[in-house]
């Protein structure tokens, strides 16, 4: 009967390391992928959102200003960059997309951005997939993201994908 639990024990453990080591390799593929096909990848703080509505007011869109602490790939050589988006909210009418990212004023974000190639503004890169919130860890004092990645881990692991480009 030990023998069994013994077994049994080694099953559960090793299908638990088998599931992390392969979560965490989609985790630096995705990061990987992001890094190569982005035209810029900043870290910051959100400063500023304002939503409006287009020129003929069928749609609204709203503009993020980011303080930028770090640029990981890319610059304008400015310390704030404006990312545009679809959707927000003007007056009492809201509008909302799916895999659209939102943004919460003082937030700390790393953010993978792409060019328009309409009117060259910057847009969140895959959606939703490219930006990441950073928090503090109370216990390390560090900023990790949401999956409990230490940015300054994430932040070497970009740059070193940007350097083998």
């Amino acid at each position: 009967m030990k023998l069994f639990h013994t077994i049994l024990f080694c099953a559960v453990l090793m299908t638990f390391l088998l599931q992390f080591e392969a979560h965490s390799q989609t985790i630096q593929s995705e990061i990987k992928n992001l890094s190569k096909d982005a035209d810029m990848i900043v870290t910051g703080k959100v400063v500023d959102q304002k939503s409006q509505w287009n020129s003929d007011n069928s749609r609204i869109f709203t503009k993020v200003t980011i303080q930028v602490d770090e640029y990981l790939k890319g610059s304008n050589n400015q310390d704030r960059i404006v990312i545009t988006h679809p959707g927000g909210e003007v007056g009492n009418v809201g509008e909302t997309y799916s895999h659209i990212p939102t943004f919460a004023n003082d937030e700390d974000v790393l953010v993978f951005l792409k060019k328009s190639d309409k009117d060259q503004s910057l847009r969140v890169f895959e959606g939703d997939g490219g930006k990441m919130t950073l928090h503090l860890d109370k216990f390390s004092g560090e900023k990790v993201t949401s999956k409990n990645i230490k940015a300054n881990e994430l932040k070497q692991e970009i740059k070193s994908f940007v350097e083998k480009q």
